[in-house]
């Protein structure tokens, strides 16, 4: 009896201090969040210089585009999380700047931060940002650049992409367009978004791995260098559960049946090609790519997430949970993600493109940590 006793204590010892290593890594998360958020993509800034934007314009793009909407949107799920009201004045602080300065041209990346201000619209009642929202949901559904097939084309605020889909905008995109759809009751636009997860999908999902390409082009018929990038298959994992939870009834039947069999398919393969220390490769297939943290914690968010709305087995909870010691280690003493790959064009005729993406702290990085250490926090 004693001996039981002992084990059960060392096992409780054992779990109290790992939950005390996730808090303390989510307050350094919280901490550093407004420093990265604010922080000047140089690498950006420069390029959109290079196609001569006025600097005015550039002003408006500085802080708003879909890493710092990714970023935004990882912390209101906190905010959520935690009703820290701290944390909520930080996102109203953030909007409100924003909306002072003008907001940029529309494209895929600069809708993302809309995705958080919907939130954000639903949880305050504020008519500017409901505002703001009505107006893009709108040019998405009227003007957004087209492929074939009614796509959305990843516009990005630097380039046309012209026939292109990609994995990005599913969840750049069509999960604002989805939210805003629900909150404002039009069906035709969640109605819309279910098309482009269905669209992308018979486009980029892979029938022999379940893994998605980054892109597909119309004007050549193929997906470029047929890359499974890390964090492009990433969104998808995050957007499927995310998506089917915004939907709700508006998703079908055979809709939803669908869209969970994709991520079934393409979680089975990526517990094939984690890595030993739970990593997951910026090329999936491909053990010579890096390690790469953002996607590590893409995939184990996106899996614990579909565990908990009941969406997969929960035996792929060894999966998400084995990545967590590799993720809190890559989290520093000042609160900054490592190892995140910065943002990543199409690679379009090699996927040693993906091995050269510099490595470099990233709003988006931090985000998907938050993310999934929420969804382990639900664990304890």
């Amino acid at each position: 009896m004693c001996v039981v006793f002992m084990k059960f204590t060392f096992i409780l010892n054992s779990m109290n201090t790992r939950l005390t290593e996730i808090k303390g890594k989510f307050e350094l998360l919280s901490e550093s969040f407004k420093k990265v958020l604010y922080e000047d993509d140089v690498i950006f800034l420069e390029n959109m210089r290079k196609k001569n934007v006025p600097e005015d314009e550039i002003k408006k793009y500085q802080f708003w585009e879909w890493t710092q909407g990714v970023g935004l949107f990882g912390f209101w799920k906190y905010f959520e999380f935690t009703k820290n009201e701290n944390y909520l004045n930080i996102l109203k602080e953030y909007y409100e700047r924003q909306l002072k300065i003008g907001l940029p041209g529309k494209n895929v990346n600069t809708v993302t931060p809309l995705l958080p201000m919907c939130f954000l619209a639903e949880y305050s009642g504020e008519k500017k940002y409901l505002d703001v929202c009505a107006e893009w949901a709108e040019w998405i559904m009227k003007d957004f650049p087209r492929t074939k097939e009614g796509g959305f084309q990843h516009i990005t605020s630097d380039s046309l992409n012209e026939q292109e889909l990609w994995d990005d905008t599913l969840f750049m995109t069509v999960l604002f367009l989805a939210k805003f759809g629900k909150l404002s009751d039009k069906k035709e636009y969640v109605q819309e978004a279910i098309y482009q997860f269905l669209l992308h999908a018979k486009y980029l999902a892979d029938r022999k791995t379940g893994l998605w390409y980054h892109g597909w082009t119309f004007l050549k018929n193929n997906n470029f260098a047929g890359a499974f990038w890390g964090r492009g298959n990433c969104w998808v994992t995050a957007a499927i559960p995310e998506f089917l939870s915004i939907a709700g009834d508006d998703c079908s039947f055979a809709e939803k049946r669908y869209l969970i069999e994709l991520l079934k398919r393409q979680v089975e393969t990526l517990a094939k090609f984690q890595d030993s220390d739970g990593m997951w490769h910026t090329l999936v297939d491909d053990n010579s790519s890096y390690k790469e943290t953002s996607a590590t914690c893409g995939f184990a968010w996106g899996i614990l997430h579909a565990i908990h709305m009941g969406l997969i087995e929960s035996s792929y909870k060894i999966c998400a949970e084995k990545a967590l010691s590799a993720v809190l280690e890559n989290i520093d003493k000042n609160g900054i993600v490592g190892n995140v790959s910065y943002g990543t064009p199409m690679g379009r005729e090699s996927k040693d493109f993906y091995k050269s993406i510099p490595l470099k702290s990233m709003p988006y990085g931090q985000a998907l940590a938050m993310l999934y250490l929420i969804e382990v926090m639900k664990e304890q």
